[in-house]
């Protein structure tokens, strides 16, 4: 829900920018739409198992390709083996509009192919630790859209979990782009806000975050994928 006043769009990183309300509801409330029937099924919404036994806070949903610690599979094998949903056109095209709202003309916006979708959905009490982004084997940018619970988005440097950092907070509709020299922050979610979705969105509760991403696999990722490297334009900063 808009403030009194505007956010201004902010540069938080050398190629890490914050547009702020850049979905509107309408495409929200679609968005919402489309992720509740990916989260039917074929492969459900879940918490995520890590390697060494610890489960993730947040509910996890995929689209394209799954994402298990620490890979890309067609198939959901830590879940229920099935082949999860296809990744549809629109949800390109929404990649590419919002590549030009955070980059403008630096970027080339219509090569920009993004493959799969991770869809995590946080209640009050869910929390992301420090990470990066890593199992891709494209360096394109991920673009990552908020909706519903504003959050702290807590943004990194590419060495280490620790310090310096930068701390955003995401709003619903909001959208935040990382590539370049910030492709591999470390970057996380250390609180939620409870209450402040606007239900007008179609999200009455929690923060729903969904992250485009052009993987560089190519087909199947079974028979020897095909690493797609990008350089980054040097007049994005």
């Amino acid at each position: 829900m808009s403030g009194l006043f505007p956010r201004p769009r902010a540069v938080v990183a050398p190629g890490a920018v914050h547009v702020p309300e850049w979905l509107p509801p309408e495409r929200q409330r679609e968005l919402v739409a489309a992720c509740r029937e990916w989260a039917r099924g074929p492969v459900p919404l879940r918490h995520t198992v890590l390697p060494g036994g610890g489960v993730m806070s947040v509910r996890t949903v995929c689209v394209g390709w799954h994402w298990q610690p620490y890979r890309y599979t067609r198939t959901a094998d830590d879940v229920n083996g099935a082949r999860v949903a296809a990744f549809p056109d629109w949800l390109a095209e929404l990649g590419r509009e919002a590549l030009t709202a955070a980059y403008g003309d630096a970027w080339p916006v219509r090569t920009y192919a993004p493959d799969t979708a991770l869809i995590n959905f946080y209640d009050g009490a869910a929390r992301m630790g420090m990470h990066q982004d890593k199992e891709e084997w494209s360096a394109a940018p991920v673009v990552s859209l908020s909706i519903g619970d504003t959050c702290v988005f807590r943004f990194g440097n590419t060495e280490h979990r620790g310090k310096p950092y930068t701390d955003v907070e995401l709003a619903s509709g909001d959208l935040f782009v990382f590539g370049g020299p910030s492709r591999h922050a470390f970057h996380g979610v250390p609180k939620v806000c409870p209450g402040t979705a606007d239900p007008a969105t179609g999200m009455s509760r929690g923060r729903l975050n969904v992250t485009l991403r052009e993987t560089g696999l190519g087909g199947s990722g079974t028979d020897g994928p095909q690493r797609r490297s990008r350089e980054f334009p040097n007049s994005i900063r």
